[in-house]
């Protein structure tokens, strides 16, 4: 009878209206689903500027990021067929190929890896659902500009409960929070990026002197206190990087140190941290310009393998393990991100390439690709 009974105001809100809520107990001024989209309003972190001011560092989320930008999604479930189990490819949902309809696939999912490796979570906003229910719309939050009250970090324990945007709430149900395996760059490698930006500032300083390094010591007349020293060495080297010429008078005279070009720019120090940020980035060395002894010749087929095996598979596996919960799609129903494509584009298609492609690329051999198994009465 409740059924029969139900007045208007029992039925449900539209979807679109739920995914952008209120959260519970905020005035709708305090919504911070108000703030998506409003990029007046968006700020960069001036922690990842530096360490991506490391080119290392740079060039390591560079290549991570444009790996995974480039991927597109299936779906998939999961059969027994009475040996094993196997994959079976559905349809693609509606946002697949755009999950944001304001920007590309490349971009939104470029920015969800970037902020994976440098934060160790991303996060995106829930903006359209459809009738059941399940995501239809979304768009990227900068990480830098969530804030969770209830975990601080360095360390995610897990998903958060309370989570706000530009300082105001946003509703939890309508966040979509990415957790990566690694922890974030940006926390794990301080230490490193420091050191790394103090050398580079260094080698700076003496790629601006225009004369060998070296110092002025007076021989004769009467002694110069610390300040006149100073001062003297300022008006030195100021004249100095005006012109090529200079002059002293008899009492004083210039020294040259004996410190080679190599040795005044750092170059085996700023090639070590050069390592260091490529492990910091868990990328090989080789990827990112770094030689390192006992490496033989990569190809490009290689150097795609690594840079997937190496970098860039935990965070594939966290955008592909979260977008498949039950709150994403239908239970049952696996998201992935098709690696095969990427990792074998380069007309490897026959059979048997296809077959290792697809076990590089993380997932199950088809039933068809399974050989035999030799049993003791025959083949089975």
């Amino acid at each position: 009878m409740g059924l029969f009974n139900r007045t208007k105001t029992d039925t449900a809100k539209p979807a679109v209206a739920a995914a952008r809520g209120a959260y519970p107990g905020a005035t709708p001024s305090a919504n911070g689903m108000s703030m998506v989209d409003k990029f007046v309003f968006y700020t960069a972190d001036p922690n990842a500027e530096a360490a991506l001011s490391v080119p290392t560092v740079s060039r390591a989320r560079d290549l991570i990021c444009s790996m995974v930008g480039c991927l597109t999604f299936r779906q998939y479930a999961l059969q027994w067929n009475g040996e094993n189990m196997e994959r079976v490819y559905l349809p693609p949902d509606t946002w697949f190929n755009q999950p944001d309809p304001n920007v590309t696939r490349n971009f939104i999912l470029s920015n969800t890896a970037s902020d994976l490796l440098m934060y160790g979570r991303a996060f995106w906003a829930i903006t359209e659902r459809l009738g059941n229910g399940f995501p239809s719309k979304f768009t990227w939050l900068p990480a830098q500009n969530i804030y969770t009250l209830d975990q601080t970090g360095p360390q995610w324990f897990g998903p958060s409960d309370q989570i706000t945007f530009q300082g105001s709430p946003m509703p939890t149900r309508d966040v979509v929070q990415f957790l990566s395996p690694n922890g974030g760059l940006i926390y794990q490698g301080i230490t490193a990026i420091r050191t790394a930006l103090r050398l580079q500032q260094a080698a700076d300083r003496f790629a601006t002197v225009q004369i060998p390094s070296g110092y002025l010591r007076q021989v004769g007349g009467e002694p110069m206190n610390a300040q006149e020293l100073a001062d003297m060495a300022a008006a030195f080297a100021a004249a100095r990087e005006q012109s090529t010429v200079a002059a002293l008078n008899e009492y004083v005279e210039y020294k040259e140190t004996s410190h080679k070009p190599d040795d005044l720019q750092l170059v085996q120090s700023r090639e070590f941290m050069a390592l260091e940020m490529a492990r910091l980035a868990n990328i090989p060395a080789y990827l990112v310009g770094v030689s390192v002894p006992g490496y033989t010749y990569q190809n490009a087929q290689q150097a795609r393998e690594d840079l997937y095996l190496f970098g860039a598979k935990p965070l594939i596996s966290a955008i592909e393990e979260t977008l498949s919960m039950n709150s994403i799609i239908p239970r049952g129903r696996q998201v992935e991100l098709d690696v095969k494509s990427y990792l074998y584009e380069n007309g490897m298609g026959n059979g048997q390439n296809e077959r290792n492609s697809n076990v590089a690329a993380g997932g199950a051999p088809n039933v068809a690709d399974v050989p035999p198994v030799a049993t003791r009465n025959g083949v089975r």
